[in-house]
């Protein structure tokens, strides 16, 4: 980073923190910045809005593949996702659920406006790209470590995701 870029975003920090906004992505070029502030008040969204509308088009980052981690099926450990509640256990202890091999952010498209990797209801293949988690300004395309039908996905375009979260179930090709 140039004099000007640092320059810019000390400017961009100050900013964040007088208006309580706790947490911003900047994609400029190929610069990538996360800023994420531990505050007690809420953010103030229309300054946020302002600020965003004003920044250039993001451009990709490099991808790289990372397979998925393989994963238990229990239910103890399917229970543990906000929107996992089981409705039927017997069918969720056949579930494949493929984990985040990283921490990072969730994507389900290579790029804002494509076409999802994966939807509910599609089968998919050991090593087919179900997503993206973009991590130290990497994106890392995450791989099924599995065959089966997509059940679920547990988590949202754009969230966060920690190591180990569930991202996706899958019904094994047997039981489909």
């Amino acid at each position: 980073m140039n004099a000007e870029d640092m320059k810019e975003l000390k400017e961009l920090i100050e900013f964040l923190k007088d208006n309580n906004i706790g947490e911003f992505d900047l994609e400029r070029g190929d610069l990538k910045v996360r800023i994420k502030f531990a505050l007690e008040g809420g953010a103030d969204m229309a300054a946020l809005a302002r600020l965003v509308a004003s920044q250039p088009a993001a451009v990709p980052a490099p991808v790289m593949s990372i397979p998925a981690q393989p994963a238990g099926t229990s239910p103890a450990a399917q229970a543990s996702g906000p929107q996992s509640a089981p409705a039927n256990e017997s069918e969720d202890a056949s579930l494949h659920i493929v984990k985040s091999p990283i921490v990072g952010t969730f994507y389900e498209s290579p790029s804002p406006g494509s076409p999802a990797f994966v939807k509910i209801g599609d089968h998919v293949e050991a090593g087919q790209v179900l997503c993206i988690v973009e991590a130290m300004k990497l994106m890392n395309e995450i791989e099924s470590d599995g065959s089966g039908e997509i059940v679920k996905r547990f988590v949202q375009n754009g969230q966060p995701v920690e190591y180990g979260q569930q991202l996706f179930a899958l019904r094994p090709a047997s039981h489909a």
